[in-house]
């Protein structure tokens, strides 16, 4: 996997070419324009790579993934034939940020604990469904299909959090942000489908403001429908509802306050800013495990691309 070790500090990107981002590679291979397209001729025929003047992307996702093992695989395959759209070979895709640190905290026993140094509410019993596939129940999380439809979502195109894990005391919704904000509108503004009147107008009880103010005036629309089925979700669980949005340090600094003058909140539901260095930082602090040293030097070394000037974008705001 490459990042800031293996990756040049800035690459050179004129109107019709981009040089290879790998150090010590003089390749260079047409400029992308527009889409990002995976062919050969912008290609790098050493490193096996497509670039583009913001970043790159391997041949496979195996090369963005950290956790290979048969146990992993077998998992992610099964989790791939439920997404909807994977682009977890992109070295700024935040799937594969979000399955390389989910995966290592569920597989050495972290989850509950690091919900607990989040919200401080013990959990127990921790489940983590990945884009939106339930491990237990092998196919998408029924509870899940069942919020969709109550609120008029097609199931093939329904709300699809990057992370949910359900505990004994309260379920957890964790959207995963990277380099994308949290900016979203609807695709036709028009139709609300039955978010307004879904669940007994449910939405009335969880939200101050009205759908049109939240998704289309304030760009909230990803959110108001995390809210709106996690906290409608929990009710018939009768647990706590925690809708996290997964930021990095440097960005969405103000989205708590933008987002919880809209919502209703109280000691049963919750919106919380967290930052993924606050996760690094977890890891880095817990004891030792399988992998750590793996982890740790993953978030260190981790790249989201090239800025405008052709400058290397560390992933996350560490020292040391």
């Amino acid at each position: 996997m490459l990042g800031c070790e293996e990756l040049k500090e800035t690459i050179e990107v004129t109107e019709t070419t981009v040089e290879c981002p790998v150090k010590g590679c003089n390749e260079r291979v047409e400029r992308q324009r527009s889409f990002f397209k995976k062919e050969i001729r912008f290609k790098c025929p050493k490193h096996e790579i497509y670039i583009s003047p913001s970043t790159f992307e391997y041949t496979g996702e195996m090369y963005n993934l950290l956790w290979k093992d048969t146990q992993d695989l077998d998992l992610l395959h099964r989790i791939m034939k439920k997404k909807r759209e994977s682009r977890m070979a992109r070295d700024n895709s935040e799937d594969a940020v979000s399955w390389n640190v989910f995966r290592f905290l569920e597989k050495n026993n972290l989850v509950e604990n690091c919900l607990d140094s989040i919200t401080r509410t013990s959990p127990k019993s921790s489940d983590v469904i990945y884009w939106s596939y339930s491990q237990e129940e092998g196919s998408d999380w029924s509870l899940l299909n069942r919020a969709r439809r109550e609120f008029g979502e097609r199931i093939s195109r329904g709300s699809e959090p990057d992370i949910i894990i359900t505990t004994d005391n309260a379920l957890f919704f964790i959207e995963a942000k990277l380099t994308a904000g949290n900016k979203t509108v609807p695709s036709n503004p028009r139709y609300s489908k039955k978010y307004e009147t879904g669940g007994n107008s449910w939405f009335s009880t969880v939200f101050e403001s009205d759908y049109k103010t939240i998704a289309i005036v304030e760009k909230k629309y990803e959110l108001m429908r995390f809210w709106l089925l996690g906290t409608w979700m929990a009710e018939q669980m009768n647990i706590k509802f925690y809708l996290i949005n997964l930021v990095l340090a440097e960005r969405e600094a103000d989205i708590e306050i933008l987002f919880r003058r809209h919502i209703e909140e109280n000691q049963r539901r919750q919106f919380l800013r967290v930052t993924w260095e606050s996760i690094y930082e977890y890891v880095l602090n817990s004891s030792p495990s399988r992998n750590k040293k793996e982890m740790i030097r993953y978030f260190r070394n981790k790249t989201i691309g090239y800025d405008n000037r052709g400058k290397l974008q560390r992933g996350f705001s560490i020292v040391g």
